[in-house]
């Protein structure tokens, strides 16, 4: 259906000889000139020219001479903005506060993750009842420039032995490192070459876990599509883990846990971010055989707990805003399947504790919560402290407190402690922030959206704000992957905030915010609806005098990146700043990289038809960027170890957009050295991303001057 002819007829590498030149605001830009070579696709027939795809090869060192060179335009650029170091001191001020997670009892300790300010990654401590907390793991000794993370922790049933793993760099790719609980002590040499993982330790005696092999070429952009799960013993040798599951056809995600009791190992399996099949074996029994519970990837199924003898599953099965169901474990297919909890018109996210179930509903991207024993019967909706987002509701059986978080835009996340039995809440940890909440609102409306779909979305700004159309605003989407946008603090939108910015997040198709319905509408042949939706709010924003295209930039990351990408491309004329984020912006390839295929529920692929391929094309970014149309200030963000979405994506669409750009609005790639798709990233570096980011957009919207002393 395809077929490719490189001529590999690369034109001389003027990379740093030859210039582009733009002016802004008095600022002279000399882009590099980003040489062009002839690479040819064909597509049922017809040809599309990649002149940038040796941007691809990112082990090239024709590609690391072309990220210095942005890199030194970029900074060179963002060095003259006069209020950048002021942003930077004011995230890094606000930014200084305690911040601590719910506790978690395993073994004698009870453990909790804090970070006393400023610090690049967050401590894990632990402390006996009546003892003074001590630090059980720092991953901030990791490496010295913070870049090494911890990716997660789990223990063995006892609590005296326990893994973690590591992120070097923000790759996907992790190594699983083995301790002894008590001690703190390395035990067993370092598992490698894991990716897309958890640890579930069966009793005390080894632990599951999920990889590929290694790929041949370049571990961070080369495709991963046969995932594996493995068996680790401890005492053992990573060579002699045993395969447990993904031997017999390729799937691109498999995962395993083992249920609380100890007697299932649940296996899920799919090949793209959606719909998956679900497997379970008995642990109680030597060489039990793998129990098909769903054998297609027509639905999201997990299960949530198991008792001795029935197996708890939430699912979308034939309830696209999920239910929970409850089956005999002899007996787990859905010909047995039991209601248990029905599904209602709001979607469902369940947790279980202390022998409870918990059903988190949206209701506008709005949380509501309720308590249910096992035997299907509410006991009471939770009284949440407020409008916004709740998590948690999670924990052992044995548990006799739960704890959950709240927050929302303007409300720092919060822990509360909840007593399942009286149902009663007491407030546990209050991060004592230097911003003043209750100078700001947060208001959500309704507009609609180009096919007459009604779109929510929540403007936040500081109380009084005049709407005159002048006032800085972001609007953030995202749209993708059934991934909901609720309420959260996070201290870089209280930053906007302060400057008197106004922030507006729209729930878009594409989401999960309305269940399965809501996802589809946003995909493949439906993906359009997503970019119309994004395009409304924006219009929305400007038609009630909120801000108008001069003062609005649009923002988002990864999928959201494609949303700018695609929305800059079709609507130039809308906004006066893009931020697309670690975007995926090469609609025709993203399938070629590391797991990206498993990205074509959503996305569709080039070589799946031909009204595919050219429903694709008609949107991919770097496709449609034309020559002598004046495109919004961009500045493209993205990570050099980025092995999700590949910074190719992003480098194609610089080049392409430093090339055609008309007029004089700049296009930056701001490249972050040692950096992935964002999980693990220090502080330091995210503070420093974001007063580049913020001081790019105001400048651009012709803030000359801001006054710092509006903060408070």
């Amino acid at each position: 259906m395809k077929s490719r002819q490189i001529t590999n007829l690369l034109l001389l590498f003027i990379c740093c000889t030859g210039v582009i030149y733009a002016q802004k605001n008095n600022m002279d830009i000399t882009y590099p000139k980003t040489k062009k070579g002839q690479t040819i696709d064909t597509y049922f027939g017809e040809q599309v020219n990649d002149p940038y795809r040796w941007l691809e090869d990112d082990r090239s060192s024709e590609t690391e001479a072309w990220v210095k060179a942005q890199n030194k335009v970029t900074n060179a650029y963002l060095a003259k903005i006069p209020y950048r170091d002021n942003f930077k001191e004011r995230l890094t001020e606000l930014w200084n506060y305690e911040k601590i997670g719910a506790p978690f009892k395993r073994g004698n300790y009870q453990y909790f993750y804090k970070n006393n300010g400023l610090q690049n990654q967050y401590v894990v401590y632990r402390q006996k009842s009546g003892e003074d907390a001590e630090v059980f793991l720092d991953p901030n000794t990791f490496s010295k420039d913070g870049t090494t993370s911890l990716g997660g922790l789990s223990f063995s049933k006892n609590g005296k032995l326990a893994s973690y793993s590591i992120s070097e760099g923000g790759s996907d790719w992790r190594k699983i490192i083995v301790i002894n609980a008590i001690t703190k002590e390395i035990i067993e040499d370092t598992i490698k070459d894991v990716k897309f993982s958890g640890m579930s330790w069966y009793k005390n005696e080894g632990f599951f876990y999920s990889s590929y092999d290694k790929p041949e070429g370049s571990e961070l952009s080369a495709k991963t599509d046969q995932h594996k799960l493995y068996y680790h013993k401890i005492g053992t040798s990573q060579k002699d883990d045993q395969i447990i599951f993904g031997l017999d056809k390729k799937r691109r995600y498999v995962r395993g846990y083992v249920t609380e009791n100890q007697n299932i190992l649940v296996i899920s399996a799919s090949n793209t971010t959606s719909g998956r099949e679900l497997y379970i074996k008995d642990l109680t029994k030597a060489d039990s055989p793998i129990i098909t519970v769903l054998d297609n990837f027509n639905s999201d199924s997990s299960v949530i707990d198991a008792d001795e003898d029935y197996l708890y599953i939430e699912t979308n099965l034939n309830a696209p805003n999920k239910k929970i169901i409850k089956t005999k474990i002899s007996q787990p297919t859905p010909n047995h399947w039991q209601d248990l909890v029905p599904e209602t018109e709001n979607v469902l996210n369940a947790t279980t504790g202390a022998g409870f179930i918990f059903t988190e509903y949206m209701q506008d991207a709005v949380s509501h919560v309720y308590q249910y024993n096992k035997q299907g019967k509410k006991i009471r909706a939770i009284k949440l402290p407020g409008i916004g987002s709740s998590s948690g509701f999670n924990g052992r059986k044995e548990n006799k407190i739960l704890y959950y978080s709240f927050t929302n835009y303007t409300t720092p996340n919060s822990i509360y402690s909840f007593d399942p039995k009286t149902g009663k809440s007491h407030l546990y940890r209050k991060p004592k922030v230097a911003f003043n909440s209750n100078n700001y609102e947060s208001k959500q409306v309704f507009y609609t959206s180009k096919d007459g779909t009604k779109i929510p979305m929540i403007i936040t700004y500081k109380k009084g704000t005049d709407l005159n159309g002048k006032n800085p605003t972001i609007l953030y989407g995202y749209g993708g992957f059934n991934i909901s946008l609720t309420p959260s603090f996070s201290i870089v939108r209280a930053v906007w905030l302060e400057q008197g910015g106004i922030y507006a997040v729209a729930n878009l198709r594409g989401g999960g915010e309305y269940g399965k319905k809501w996802h589809d509408a946003g995909t493949q042949l439906k993906k359009q609806n997503v970019f119309d939706d994004f395009i409304a709010a924006a219009e929305y924003l400007i038609d009630k005098k909120y801000t108008s295209s001069q003062y609005l930039a649009i923002q988002g990351g990864s999928n959201g990146g494609l949303l700018v990408g695609a929305t800059m491309t079709q609507r130039p004329d809308l906004m006066k700043v893009a931020l697309p984020a670690v975007g995926v912006l090469d609609m025709l390839r993203y399938h070629t990289f590391t797991a990206g295929a498993g990205w074509s529920y959503d996305y569709g692929t080039a070589e799946q038809s031909k009204e595919m391929f050219d429903y694709l094309k008609a949107y991919s970014p770097v496709h449609n960027v034309k020559n002598g149309v004046e495109y919004p200030a961009t500045l493209i963000t993205t990570g050099d170890h980025d092995d999700r979405v590949v910074p190719a994506h992003s480098f194609k669409f610089a080049a392409e957009l430093q090339e055609k750009q008309s007029g004089t609005n700049p296009v930056m790639i701001r490249i972050e050295t040692d950096a992935g798709h964002g999980a693990g990233t220090p502080v330091s570096k995210t503070i420093e991303q974001y007063a580049d980011i913020f001081s790019f957009t105001l400048y651009n919207m012709g803030f000359e001057n801001l006054d710092f002393n509006l903060k408070k």
